[in-house]
């Protein structure tokens, strides 16, 4: 029972044994050198030339057979449009031949029918072709186109005449314009001189006030001290009584009724003073402040161009870091291609073909 084989064994075996005979077959038709084709079916290649050929062959016939059609049409084409050029010519003059031998002039309506000879008996010079006042004549052509070129010549000089009317009124008007502008500003120079004039009498009025003033308070600061300085029986009988030229206290305008103090100039002296160190106090401050505001202003130019410049180092810094890193990339990337894709091919690289026959 043990030496018994079973039909699908048998069968089994028997493909395999045909599948290693076909192996050694193919590996002997594969690796022979005389009738080696790897991966390439001659026969197949053989027959697909042909059918290319025999579809090329087919394309032209049918490329030349279009092309003799259209020659064909064509030769037709040209015969029908000279024969119908001939046939329109022809019957033209059949036409014409016609009116001359059956519409002459004298059987026309627009001569007399009751006397169709007409045309005959006239001659030729004495022949009015067409009566004077009908549509299309014009006897006076000659005159009104004389009259029109006149006519156009009279407008073209009056014209003339309103541009040159035009031109002289602009004219006179700047120049009525510039006339204008000088008297104005002739105006205006008298009337600033003028006002110059008037500021120079109020200071010099004003000055000479102050200093009638001052002479005044230092006169009556002289005869209240002489006075203080005499006995009492010689002040009872002076009447003593005010003018018009006292000056009340801080104050540079005359008062009626009141008398300038003794401190009153002193106080003016003082005021003023306060005033023209207040002024210089004023004017040393904005200097001051426009000397802070330069600084301030050029300190800030300053550090913004040291801003700018530290922004483009580290512009090109950081541009230098990215060219070296894609620089790396590229020949990472290079390594990571195949030897075939980066040139490098050795002998290990042939090696690995025709290991087996598949």
């Amino acid at each position: 029972m043990l030496n018994v084989e079973l039909l699908c064994d048998r069968m089994a075996r028997a493909s395999l044994q045909k599948r290693r005979d076909g192996e050694t077959e193919r590996q002997e038709r594969i690796f022979n050198d005389k009738v080696r084709t790897i991966g390439v079916d001659k026969e197949a290649l053989d027959m697909q030339v042909k059918e290319r050929k025999k579809r090329e062959e087919a394309e032209k016939e049918k490329q030349n057979a279009c092309d003799a059609d259209l020659r064909h049409n064509s030769k037709v084409a040209c015969i029908l449009h000279s024969r119908e050029v001939k046939e329109k010519h022809a019957m033209e003059k059949a036409i014409v031949n016609y009116r001359h031998q059956y519409q002459q002039p004298w059987c026309q309506r627009e001569y007399d029918l009751n006397d169709p000879d007409r045309c005959r008996k006239t001659d030729k010079d004495d022949a009015q072709m067409m009566p004077p006042g009908l549509v299309g004549e014009d006897p006076d052509s000659k005159n009104r186109v004389q009259r029109q070129r006149e006519q156009l010549r009279e407008w073209l000089i009056q014209q003339q005449s309103e541009r040159a009317a035009e031109r002289h009124q602009q004219k006179l008007e700047e120049q009525h314009y510039d006339q204008s502008r000088v008297e104005m500003d002739n105006k205006a120079l008298q009337l600033q001189s003028l006002e110059m004039k008037r500021r120079k009498a109020e200071a010099i009025a004003t000055k000479e006030y102050n200093l009638a003033k001052t002479e005044e308070k230092r006169r009556q600061e002289q005869n209240r001290a002489d006075k203080s300085n005499q006995p009492e029986g010689q002040l009872k009988g002076v009447d003593v009584k005010p003018t018009l030229d006292m000056v009340g206290a801080a104050s540079l305008f005359p008062s009626r009724y009141r008398r300038a103090p003794p401190e009153s100039l002193q106080q003016v002296i003082q005021f003023q003073k306060y005033q023209i160190e207040e002024r210089k106090r004023i004017e040393l401050e904005k200097k001051q402040e426009e000397t802070l505001h330069d600084h301030v202003r050029l300190a800030s130019a300053r550090t913004a161009l040291l801003i700018e410049r530290q922004q483009a180092k580290l512009n090109k810094q950081m541009r230098r870091h990215l060219d070296s890193t894609n620089i790396k990339l590229a020949e990472t990337h290079k390594q990571l291609k195949p030897d075939i894709e980066r040139g490098c091919i050795d002998d290990n690289f042939f090696s690995k073909f025709n290991t087996c026959s598949r």
